[in-house]
């Protein structure tokens, strides 16, 4: 079934060149037919501030058409006559990875936004050379190139941040470096709201869970949250090398609660659970919780660079598997150059730092890497700044 669905998308493919698209219409979408993420966030902002242009959120997922439009905001199940429709009326696509988030076989001729999902040191995509990955970047197999049409298909656009990123991003993506947009995230324009604003767009936006959660963590005097990067062999491994009951007891002395947040490809399975340790979801909206967090425990994750940008918070780099990493999923630019926070390699170590709080972070350093990552894009209206760069004009 899924080689025939793939075959039919192939026929349809040619078919969607021949529909005139409209720079007025725009079509946003997300990785496996959710809303998140950096479109979520610039969706959100072109529906309250631009309405002579007719944007609409675009799913595979019933349950998350029906989420968007509880919301009071136009979305479509694309496989439906009427999203397929406004799919291939849209000039400009905005996702988070590919056409896919929308529909790769309803992508000729469209302008494809990628709006991407995280800065960082990591090679991905075409700069990857070995790992889990390689044959689908390196060899490029006829097997990989069927089932994975819309990773070979160049994005026309795709976000960066600062000359620094769009180096990598431009050999990754194969594209020139004047299609990289380096005008930041739209979803880290959150980050730098207040609590007030924050708890606002939760109500407005969020499920009433997002709420329930910032209300039940402010109860504690700090609040960690552990996010450690997706390993390419590693599907199982999440807190598989902490010690969650020491951990917990220790976070009791300081009335702390430690969020748990996989990432969306991890299986999690069974873990030791307390009252100060919360798991969230693999596919909850974090950024509206991140402002509400005091430390950031992560290893070799892009979350870093988000989290740093919020100024007096603290980041713990727990590096347990360094070597074994590096093997597998070398980095486009040296580690140790590149990040800032406090360093452990073992639990023990970790569990020291923690219990001592010894992980204040130097603010030069974190100005020094917040400039590199992220130059000024953080001072300017990034999402009106996205539409500007290609040409998207619009009415307030």
């Amino acid at each position: 079934m899924k080689t025939l669905a793939y075959i039919i998308c192939y026929l349809i493919y040619p078919f969607s060149f021949l529909f005139p698209r409209s720079s007025r219409r725009l079509a946003f979408g997300s990785y496996r037919g959710g809303f998140s993420d950096n479109s979520k966030y610039l969706f959100i902002y072109a529906v309250e501030h631009y309405r002579d242009l007719d944007c609409c959120w675009l799913s595979v997922n019933r349950k998350t058409v029906q989420y968007v439009r509880s919301l009071g905001l136009p979305a479509y199940w694309v496989l439906s006559p009427i999203g397929a429709w406004k799919a291939l009326r849209a000039k400009y696509w905005f996702v988070n990875s590919y056409s896919s988030d929308i529909m790769y076989c309803l992508s000729g001729n469209a302008t494809v936004v990628n709006l991407w999902h995280g800065v960082g040191l990591k090679r991905c995509e075409f700069n990857i050379t070995n790992g889990a990955l390689a044959e689908r970047y390196v060899k490029q197999t006829f097997k990989e190139r069927f089932y994975y049409p819309s990773i070979f298909r160049r994005p026309d656009y795709l976000l960066s941040s600062t000359p620094f990123q769009t180096t990598m991003f431009a050999s990754a993506f194969r594209i020139p470096t004047d299609k990289c947009l380096e005008l930041g995230y739209p979803r880290n324009v959150i980050l730098k709201k207040s609590k007030d604003e924050i708890l606002q767009f939760v109500k407005r936006y969020e499920p009433q869970t997002t709420d329930e959660l910032i209300a039940r963590i402010r109860q504690f005097d700090k609040v960690y949250i552990y996010m450690p990067t997706w390993r390419d062999s590693q599907r199982n491994v999440f807190a598989q090398h902490l010690d969650l009951r020491k951990l917990s007891e220790t976070l009791k002395s300081q009335n702390a609660v430690l969020l748990l947040k996989p990432h969306p490809n991890t299986f999690v399975g069974t873990i030791y659970q307390a009252e100060n340790l919360i798991l969230l979801s693999g596919t909850i909206d974090i950024y509206s919780v991140l402002p509400f967090t005091d430390v950031l425990i992560t290893d070799y994750s892009s979350i870093l660079y988000d989290y740093i940008i919020m100024p007096g918070k603290d980041v713990i780099l727990y590096l347990y598997d360094y070597e074994e990493y590096i093997r597998e999923r070398d980095f486009y630019y040296p580690f140790d150059e590149n990040v800032v926070g406090k360093r452990v390699t073992t639990f023990e170590d970790l569990l020291k730092v923690i219990v001592e709080q010894n992980y204040k972070m130097s603010e030069q350093e974190r100005t020094y890497i917040l400039s590199k990552f992220w130059g000024d894009t953080m001072n300017k209206d990034m999402c009106a700044n996205i539409f500007k760069q290609i040409n998207i004009t619009c009415e307030a």
